[in-house]
């Protein structure tokens, strides 16, 4: 298994988000990673989900997306060029002796400081999800209070977006991917 990158285009309507889960919940899919957000289009929003899945598993899942009503289109990013970014915020507890210590941590991985107290620093990150963890592991020993992380978003390298604008129609699974409909499960 290894994890793979979809992005979903749907309706920005209410309850999808829910619809997505539910769908990798039947299909006992664990989503590692999900995020959401609006797109450049009104009406239109962005899911970027990363599960851990084999070729025929992902194939499944992009398949099955597609027969929820409210999904315009899946595109998957496993394998192309792409750039992968994810928010971490972090709150650490310091003393007067570890501060500059932290603080010229947060300076090597270029990330800011986001507030300070006199027993913790809250330090903003972004960045690819393996750099936030080699951060949050080099804050460990000196106590990390929180932490939450976005999850990561997505997008295709160059300067072409990865197919053309989502349709505000929905697309059939045969136009896309004409071996979808062989791979389907009913959802």
């Amino acid at each position: 298994m290894a994890k793979h990158t979809l992005i979903a285009y749907v309706e920005d309507v209410p309850g999808v988000l829910n619809r997505v889960a539910s769908l990798f919940r039947r299909r006992n899919f664990n989503i590692d990673s999900l995020t959401v957000g609006r797109t450049e289009q009104p009406g239109v929003s962005r899911l970027t989900v990363v599960v851990d899945a084999t070729e025929a598993g992902a194939r499944i899942v992009e398949a099955n997306l597609y027969k929820l009503v409210n999904v315009l289109r899946v595109d998957d990013l496993t394998h192309k060029p792409s750039l992968y970014r994810e928010l971490g915020l972090v709150k650490v507890r310091v003393t007067a002796q570890t501060r500059s210590e932290v603080l010229q941590l947060t300076d090597v991985f270029r990330a800011r400081v986001v507030d300070v107290d006199e027993a913790t620093i809250v330090i903003e990150v972004t960045g690819t999800p393996e750099k936030i963890g080699k951060f949050e592991l080099v804050l460990k020993p000196y106590g990390i209070v929180e932490i939450v992380r976005t999850g990561a978003v997505a997008m295709a390298r160059g300067h072409e977006p990865l197919s053309s604008a989502p349709p505000l129609v929905r697309t059939a699974p045969e136009d896309c991917h004409p071996d979808a409909a062989s791979l389907s499960m009913s959802v």
